[in-house]
């Protein structure tokens, strides 16, 4: 019985999924598989039973992924489950940006004893006056889950829709509206655009990519929208260009100690995801990807191992190993099982950076003996009988 661990509380609809060969656990060190959102992982023990971490969201930055990858754990995450909720929320911090919204009502409030206040009102809305986003020209650094949606959204507000996405999948750009005007540098679509939002994952290569230099191309007047990660930001730069009026409203679900003193930025306290909707979808994905890596072996959404699916073993046993990328190792793995009389019926090896994953079908159980001594072999990182 495989032992699941939940370091945040996990939507119900998901947690439901799971049939009688699981058992939720509140003991860490006992567990098989852990389902997380928000709580910071870097600090706890990576112990040698746990196979499996699941984010029940996109971003992994409170797991330490590249240890989870030498101690041969997958850390998976749910791409696209939440995509609409942050899409909404970007279409909507577009509106408040162009709109004096919050402080058109944050007025009402202050004026609410105002027994002329409709009178008042009238006097007073020439203050929060704002533009409106048909015939503006916006800008998606990123044209992935979340942003070919918001492309494809902002086309139907009548906005002149540019894009920016080198590594852009055959399957985003089959879903980009024909409207979806494709840019080729990053420096183009930030010199042309009213409105630019930004919808990358954190990398070292992304990292404070919206750079001073950047931000001084810009058109005057610009609205940046960032509800990806603070730190693809320059906030230092973005906050002397808010002082300045460079960049009109800045746009973030990020709170911290630089971003809260901003002139003119709209900060959100990370609810890009937070709908129930988003949350039961991240829920369902997280408990699939553990169910299907637990029960067959198959890898899907991982950040640390690659995607490598068998579908379900038909055959006699199924076999997995992690091992480095590094060359000889597949054939010194039929060498071990061949040595045992061990037939392989169907196998895949796949790569990602250091690390790599097999899965082998077996037309006869692997044997102890044949087990310890694959994890003998210099690169392997662990041997899992799955079958």
């Amino acid at each position: 019985m495989a032992k699941v661990k939940c370091l945040n509380p996990i939507a119900n609809v998901g947690l439901d999924l799971f049939n009688n060969n699981y058992e939720m656990t509140e003991d860490y060190d006992a567990a098989d598989a852990v389902l997380v959102r928000s709580a910071d992982m870097h600090s706890l023990e990576l112990h040698d039973n746990l196979k499996c971490i699941a984010r029940a969201g996109a971003g992994v930055n409170n797991i330490p992924v590249d240890e989870c990858a030498k101690k041969g754990i997958v850390v998976f995450n749910t791409p696209g489950a939440n995509a609409n909720g942050v899409k909404e929320l970007v279409i909507a911090g577009m509106l408040l940006a162009s709109r004096d919204i919050i402080g058109s009502n944050k007025w009402v409030a202050e004026n609410a004893s105002d027994e002329n206040i409709a009178k008042t009102a009238e006097k007073a809305k020439k203050n929060f006056a704002g533009t409106e986003l048909a015939g503006k020209k916006l800008g998606v650094i990123g044209l992935g889950a979340i942003g070919g949606p918001v492309a494809n959204a902002a086309t139907h507000l009548g906005m002149e829709v540019y894009g920016f996405d080198p590594y852009l999948s055959t399957k985003g750009a089959w879903n980009l509206s024909r409207s979806v005007k494709h840019i080729n540098t990053i420096e183009e679509i930030c010199s042309m655009c009213d409105y630019i939002t930004i919808h990358v994952p954190l990398l070292d290569s992304t990292k404070g990519m919206i750079s001073r230099e950047l931000i001084n191309s810009m058109k005057d007047g610009v609205i940046v929208l960032n509800y990806a990660r603070d730190v693809l930001v320059d906030e230092e730069a973005m906050k002397e260009a808010l002082e300045s009026g460079k960049v009109r409203k800045y746009m973030t679900d990020f709170a911290n100690p630089l971003s809260v003193t901003m002139k003119n930025a709209v900060i959100t306290t990370h609810i890009g995801a937070s709908t129930e909707e988003s949350e039961d979808n991240c829920a369902v994905m997280a408990v699939n990807e553990i169910m299907d890596f637990v029960e067959n072996g198959n890898v899907r959404n991982s950040v640390n191992y690659p995607n490598c699916d068998m579908g379900i073993c038909s055959k006699a046993g199924r076999l997995t190993i992690m091992h480095k990328n590094i060359p000889n190792m597949v054939s010194q793995f039929t060498s071990v099982l061949s040595g045992d009389n061990i037939n392989i019926s169907e196998m895949t090896d796949k790569s990602k950076g250091d690390f790599a994953y097999c899965i082998l079908d077996l037309d006869t159980p692997v044997s102890k003996e044949a087990v310890d001594e694959l994890s003998q072999i210099d690169g392997v990182i662990k041997v899992r009988v799955v079958k």
